[in-house]
């Protein structure tokens, strides 16, 4: 079994961005194996779904520890994922490597991450414009079941078919049914969800026989160490920093999944990140040095009033050391 160095060194830059954000997985992972290193569709999609195995756990791990998972919308979740998990993994048998079925169903899926990716931007906006924020608290949220489980159904078909949507369309449809969290919040509760929906996903595809054991292991060297950090710093970070990545991640996967060459893709990124930049540069204008704010004033000392006056004698009352009275 020979270990490749290049789809570790990849896999190390997909692992910190799942780690970071709960997508990107199957969304960025698998076109890398395809387009770079020639591997089969079928092959790709069913390594990665093992790999994912192990690389999950790390990261719903760090979250668990932090607080920053709703089990019991973890719970809702599974119930619809798995068992489309295990439907999606037996239609990727029947469509094969070369069906359109198949080029078809990750078009879709690509339009639906740029739809995805431009409501959070405008969400954004929506939200710094009314000054809301998501300072919901995960375990307070009340749980919408119905709506809950149908994400998981749709999420796990889809994983089970192209290896994406635990994350990259999961995330952007959490996002809205639960508005007021926070997205490190949500991105522990999508981890640790993929970890069961994963499992259903990565036995279906080693029942059908598409695992490449040698990429698997070098993808589980790169991702799993990756998205322990990536982890880390999303169960900390603020919102503003988490969700910008996010909606990145998810764009990216978007262009790519709709057919976007890998060229071209990296020279729309660049774009992005520039015009993002310029745009965060007018608004938060950090050259300009905001005021100190004025020193609070230091409270005068208190002056020292002195012996106290003696009280002024009764009538009648006479002193019996004065000297009229001791003559």
């Amino acid at each position: 079994m020979q270990v490749n160095p290049y789809i570790v060194l990849g896999s190390a830059v997909v692992g910190f961005l799942v780690g970071l954000t709960g997508a990107g997985g199957g969304a960025l992972m698998t076109p890398m194996l395809i387009l770079l290193f020639g591997i089969t569709p079928s092959k790709a999609i069913s390594s990665d779904l093992v790999a994912a195995v192990l690389m999950r756990p790390v990261g719903a791990l760090v979250h668990l520890r932090k607080g920053t998972v709703n089990l019991r919308l973890v719970g809702w979740m599974i119930l619809g994922s798995v068992p489309m998990a295990f439907l999606g993994s037996y239609l990727l048998h029947l469509l094969g490597d070369d069906s359109s079925a198949q080029s078809t169903i990750e078009r879709a899926l690509g339009g639906a991450l740029l739809l995805g990716a431009a409501a959070m931007v405008l969400r954004y906006a929506l939200d710094r414009r009314g000054r809301q924020r998501r300072e919901g608290v995960v375990h307070d949220i009340t749980t919408r079941p119905v709506l809950t489980v149908a994400i998981g159904a749709v999420g796990g078909l889809i994983v089970g078919m192209t290896s994406v949507g635990s994350g990259s369309l999961m995330i952007v449809l959490l996002l809205f049914l639960y508005p007021m969290l926070g997205a490190n919040q949500l991105v522990g509760t999508d981890l640790t969800q993929a970890v069961p929906l994963t499992l259903a996903a990565a036995l279906g595809a080693l029942a059908f026989g598409h695992v490449e054991f040698t990429v698997t292991t070098s993808i589980v060297i790169g991702s799993v160490p990756a998205v322990l950090v990536g982890s880390f710093f999303s169960s900390r970070a603020p919102d503003r920093f988490v969700r910008p990545a996010i909606t990145f991640v998810i764009f990216a996967s978007g262009l790519k999944y709709i057919g976007v060459g890998t060229t071209q893709l990296g020279w729309i990124l660049c774009a992005v990140l520039l015009v993002a930049g310029a745009a965060w540069l007018a608004v938060a204008r950090p050259w300009q040095a905001s005021p100190e704010p004025a020193p609070a004033p230091v409270p005068a000392p208190a002056q020292d009033p002195g012996p106290a006056p003696e009280p002024a004698p009764e009538p009648g009352y006479r002193d019996p050391t004065s000297p009229i009275n001791t003559g």
